[in-house]
């Protein structure tokens, strides 16, 4: 699929493109394309002389390949953006950006969320871009506040966690659950670490190369200004899941301590009712009911006062708990 914007008035206006005719009769200053096919790479060659790169490419993260010029002076980036999916894990999908003619060429497979956010504030906030340039840095300082919206959702989904780990009655099934939570949470922030750690280095990449104006080059320090001040929430959402990671094992282990308690007291308990019967079937020639009537019952009232008396002693010393 490719979009087509142009500036007007310092909106992004998306142009419908049907045919290579409809490409042609546009002088776009963004051109996005989401997952495309091969007419459409042919129309970007054959109109703006830009050869698109292919889905290896895309996803080549060696440092020497994400930033590069191209013989015919095309500028080449590659950037990490977040995408969370609500039936899914997150994941991070991988945008080639080309810097072309005076426009923006964006390659990549998965329709963004903050694709979809830039194209929507740039049709309300009119005078906000300029140029291609305007619209790559917008992209990336929006990159940076979806982040710090990613990160108050792990916030808000740990303090539900705290509440079910720290509750009075904590079962299996409740520590299951807080793992599975807890370990989600912890891909996520890992993620949004790299991805702010990627954006970093492409803004900080455009700063080097002096392709910034003044204006713009103040808005990469700002945005990197964003990405530092999310680092810190990262460090401390990571030290609360190993905290909360730490509690449910905890109380995981306490859980098996107490069945292992269990066993430990029924052992000692009924080892002196096993002691009191194999000595007393040792001693009669005979049958013991032949020789003494009452050897049975004597027998097992004795069997039960010496278990009895040892879970009388353990719930006084307060070990049934």
């Amino acid at each position: 699929m490719i979009n087509v914007f142009v500036l007007q008035n310092g909106r992004l206006n998306q142009v419908p493109i049907a045919s290579r005719a409809d490409l042609e009769n546009v002088e776009p200053v963004w051109v996005d394309l989401t997952d495309p096919n091969d007419d459409e790479r042919a129309w970007v060659k054959a109109i703006y002389g830009v050869i698109l790169p292919g889905e290896d490419e895309v996803k080549d993260i060696e440092a020497s390949a994400r930033y590069y010029e191209a013989e015919n002076g095309d500028l080449h980036l590659r950037t990490d953006f977040l995408l969370e999916e609500d039936d899914g894990p997150s994941r991070v999908v991988t945008v080639a950006f080309i810097l072309a003619r005076k426009m923006l060429f964006s390659v990549h497979t998965d329709d963004l969320p903050v694709f979809r956010l830039v194209r929507m504030r740039a049709r309300s906030r009119p005078g906000s871009i300029e140029d291609y340039m305007d619209v790559l840095l917008d992209l990336y300082a929006t990159d940076a506040e979806y982040s710090a919206d990613a990160l108050e959702g792990i916030y808000q989904n740990l303090e539900e966690v705290s509440g079910r780990v720290l509750q009075e009655q904590f079962t299996d099934e409740d520590a299951a659950a807080a793992l599975s939570a807890i370990a989600h949470e912890e891909d996520l922030n890992g993620r949004i670490r790299r991805n702010m750690m990627d954006t970093r280095r492409a803004v900080s990449f455009l700063m080097r190369g002096r392709l910034l104006n003044a204006e713009q080059f103040e808005e990469a320090r700002q945005i990197l200004r964003d990405i530092e001040s999310l680092d810190g929430h990262t460090s401390f959402l990571f030290d609360k899941i190993n905290f909360l990671m730490a509690a449910t094992v905890g109380f995981i282990n306490i859980n098996q301590n107490k069945i292992i308690k269990m066993f430990s007291v029924a052992s000692v308990a009924f080892l002196p009712p096993t002691l009191i019967a194999s000595i007393y079937g040792m001693n009669f020639k005979w049958f013991p009911e032949l020789e003494w009537p009452f050897g049975y019952p004597f027998a097992i009232a004795l069997m039960l006062t010496s278990a009895i008396a040892p879970f009388w002693y353990f719930r006084r010393r307060g070990w049934l708990k």
